[in-house]
């Protein structure tokens, strides 16, 4: 029996279960924060959340939003995608990275895009070796102040 199913979030009490994993990734952030981003994203920016459970409990989760630019045409941009440190190694992102490039080409979009921290060379030989992605470009950021 598979145990492995992959599910929309929708409800704030969705996206709550699923922010111990996520916050893994966005350490930064507290939960309100995160709840707060989550349900304007989805409301204004297209953004979809995804979480893959094992045995149902989440291990894995992914944010994403399709878009179009002149420089990548119609792609879906992965916002977010982490697995949890006890249970990466496992498959589970490459399940779950696999469910988004379905998904993108199910729906019209040419490719998937996403940016990855600099120090974060396991998460970079992952997508260039595991999952066959090509780096081509650098992500520059400028903190605008208040």
């Amino acid at each position: 029996m598979n145990t492995i199913t992959i599910k929309e979030l929708q409800s704030r009490e969705e996206f709550h279960e699923a922010f111990p994993i996520m916050n893994q990734l966005r350490t930064h952030l507290d939960e309100a924060t995160y709840l707060d981003l989550v349900t304007e994203a989805k409301e204004i920016d297209m953004y979809r959340l995804f979480a893959l459970y094992d045995q149902e409990e989440i291990v894995a989760v992914t944010g994403f939003k399709p878009m179009i630019t002149l420089y990548y045409g119609r792609f879906v941009w992965v916002c977010d995608l982490v697995t949890d440190s006890s249970q990466r190694s496992n498959g589970y992102g490459e399940r779950l990275l696999s469910y988004v490039h379905k998904w993108g080409k199910e729906n019209g979009y040419e490719s998937v895009a996403l940016s990855s921290g600099l120090k974060r060379i396991d998460a970079h030989r992952f997508y260039e070796k595991r999952m066959d992605y090509d780096k081509v470009s650098y992500v520059f950021k400028k903190p605008l102040g208040s």
